[in-house]
């Protein structure tokens, strides 16, 4: 039996309307009383004290829902680039999105960002073009820029009247078509749809008579297989176009699949609560989960008791008894439950989907130096909840340093810091991240064989690999050289190992293959490839060389045209390298790639100098080779495996030094 679901994301560039929207969905579907105000902080998903004070959602937050007998498990994500973890793991669970856009501001940086990753990954999108009613807005110009920069055809379901009045209101495209104003729109979607549909096509071309009800067919099915697009519009704040658009999420968005009965379900989301302890916000995507069901978590190996199964169902926490298939809710019990996990088998779990990249480092400082410990637990609970927050602590230095994706993420995080656990911290000045990669080919060879006891000798090949494929390692050793328990301690701590290099960042693109080495039947111990084999890495790496890699974007420059040499000279200065220009409306466009390091601020310079006429948008491109003095070389943390009598002494428990990574 199909059940009837819809999970449903609503995405926006920042200050679109999107939360102002998920108020009203909820109010409609009689899940609050009444719709929040984001300026008042009395909205239901934005529940985080920071997000109340600052009017910015931090964290994604699921609600459910009943409209017309359909569940809706709405999932309203953060509008900041700043927070895009967050619509990452959201991506994964949603069958459908609506992305929100600014009739005013129209297609903004992080828009694009959304759209690549929800089309990447083959979700079916409504638009909403949200605040028709406001001064300089223009839905046509809106929808215009939806189909010439994503390439793709849209349906117009719903378009203005009155627009940028009190007065604004919607009109229903198909129903209204005899309206002067209105044919323009139904004859330019219908053409859109025709072109999908050779058979429509035919009797279009023939002006014969399409019933309604045929055409919201293949809407849907074009909609459903990501080859159309319907656009919705109206008043946020009214509440106008609100039940339209709930009931094109009933119509047009899919069902999750049938159930095979296999379970297959993913940890999206960790919370922690003061009672209940780790909370596991879960998607079943095959199969159920029951109270006190053993589950098994494919990466820790373990099987964990659900201790309770709860939902956020219209407005309130309840308690029940299973999840079925398609559905989304909240489990307590999986204490090692991190999020990413998978439950059971991944044979229905998608892919994940990028959307932006930690490009930033920086440690944080207590204010109070007693408070160290307590910090350090406070950001592994953070970590556990942002696995892109890579925390980690080098004990040797007695530092703690985070990734972060800008700083606007690093101003929120220092207020829940202060709010959630009491810690008033500062934060260093921010680093970008770099890496670095061998420069060459060669041999990393360690023989660690005293002090006994121990025993372990191994030699590996080390090499560059292609540009973002990161670290690949195999063995061509026998077991007969290398115990094959002792080849899998080896091949459990390359990763770590190389955690960082040389020149102190993370080392990545590199071929490593184990060609030789041995133990010995009396000396070796369990451990000893796992002392051996960093030595034998960094060996390697030093007298190989490594390059630094720094992370570049891509970028879109629009902006009047009396401007070009400007900006043109401003991205030389960056290091930026660019296609030659287009020409538009008296503005041209730009496009290219640039280092991070260079550029992480030019958009606001760009505002600035083009009084907020030119936009720039900016996406991660990739790594590429930079110069030691256009880069960073930094010390290298912890204790060093060149250092080989301190290491064997450190690894061996001698001191306590180390860096932990969360």
């Amino acid at each position: 039996m199909t059940r009837k679901i819809r999970n449903i994301g609503i995405l926006s560039h920042v200050d679109a309307g999107k939360t102002t929207i998920s108020e009203h969905l909820l109010f409609l579907g009689g899940a609050i009383k009444k719709p929040g105000d984001v300026n008042h902080g009395t909205t239901v998903s934005d529940n985080l004290k920071v997000e109340k004070e600052r009017g910015v959602s931090v964290r994604s937050s699921d609600m459910s829902f009943l409209w017309n007998d359909y569940l809706i498990n709405l999932i309203d994500t953060p509008g900041h680039t700043d927070f895009s973890a967050e619509v990452e793991r959201s991506l994964q669970i949603m069958d459908g999105a609506i992305l929100v856009i600014s009739a005013v501001e129209g297609l903004q940086a992080h828009t694009y960002a959304l759209w690549q990753a929800l089309n990447t990954r083959n979700i079916p999108v409504l638009f909403f073009i949200n605040k028709i009613d406001r001064q300089g807005a223009n839905f046509e110009n809106v929808v215009r820029a939806i189909e010439k920069e994503f390439h793709i055809p849209v349906f117009l379901m719903y378009c203005p009247r009155n627009e940028g009045t009190n007065l604004a209101e919607i009109q229903n495209v198909c129903v209204s078509n005899n309206i002067p104003e209105v044919a323009s729109f139904y004859e330019y979607s219908m053409e859109n749809l025709a072109e999908l549909d050779e058979e429509l096509l035919e009797v279009w071309l023939e002006g014969m008579r399409i019933s309604t009800q045929t055409i919201r067919a293949k809407i849907k099915f074009f909609t459903q297989s990501n080859q159309l697009f319907p656009v919705y519009c109206g008043v946020a704040k009214s509440g106008i176009g609100i039940t339209e658009l709930l009931d094109a999420i009933i119509e047009f968005f899919p069902n999750p699949g049938e159930s095979s009965g296999k379970l297959s379900a993913l940890v999206y989301k960790i919370e922690h609560d003061q009672t209940m302890g780790r909370l596991a916000h879960v998607r079943v995507f095959d199969g159920e989960i029951r109270v006190r069901d053993l589950i098994l978590n494919q990466k820790s190996g373990q099987q964990e008791k659900i201790a309770q199964i709860k939902k956020s169902l219209t407005g309130k926490l309840k308690d029940m008894v299973a999840l079925e298939s398609g559905d989304i809710g909240i489990v307590s019990g999986l204490a090692n439950a991190n999020s990413g996990d998978i439950l059971g088998s991944d044979h229905k779990i998608p892919a994940r989907a990028n959307v932006q990249v930690p490009m930033m480092t920086v440690q944080v400082i207590p204010e109070n130096e007693e408070d160290f410990v307590q910090l350090a637990q406070a950001l592994e609970t953070l970590y556990l909840e942002d696995p892109k927050l890579n925390m980690r602590w080098y004990r040797n230095e007695k530092e703690l340093h985070i990734d972060l994706m800008g700083k606007i993420q690093m101003e929120i995080l220092e207020s829940m810091i202060l709010q959630r656990f009491g810690l008033p911290v500062r934060f260093g000045q921010p680093t970008i991240i770099y890496k670095e990669t061998p420069s060459g080919k060669g041999i990393g060879h360690a023989s660690y064989t005293m002090p006994k006891p121990c025993w372990a000798v191994c030699t590996f090949a080390i090499e560059p690999a292609e540009r973002g494929s990161g670290i690949s390692y195999e063995s061509r050793v026998s077991v007969d050289k290398i115990k094959q328990k002792y080849q899998n301690e080896i091949k459990t701590c390359i990763q770590s190992a190389l955690a960082q290099g040389i020149k102190g960042w993370e080392v990545t693109d590199a071929i490593i293959t184990l060609i030789d080495g041995e133990d010995h039947e009396i000396h070796s111990r369990p451990g000893d490839f796992i002392i051996a084999t960093p030595m034998a890495l960094m060996n390697g790496l030093l007298k190989i060389g490594t390059t630094l890699l720094e992370p570049m974007l891509s970028f879109t420059i629009v902006a009047p045209e009396e401007l070009l040499g400007k900006v043109a000279g401003d991205l030389h200065k960056m290091r930026g390298t660019f296609d030659s220009p287009s020409f538009e409306n008296g503005n041209f466009e730009l496009k290219g790639k640039v280092p991070a390091a260079t550029s992480l601020d030019y958009g606001i310079k760009l505002g600035s100098m083009s009084s907020g006429k030119g936009q720039a948008r900016f996406s991660f491109h990739g790594y590429e080779a930079c110069g030691d003095n256009e880069g960073m070389i930094r010390a290298y943390k912890g204790v060093n495996p060149l250092d080989r009598s301190k290491w064997i002494l450190h690894a061996r428990g001698a001191f306590k030094s180390d860096e932990r990574r969360m």
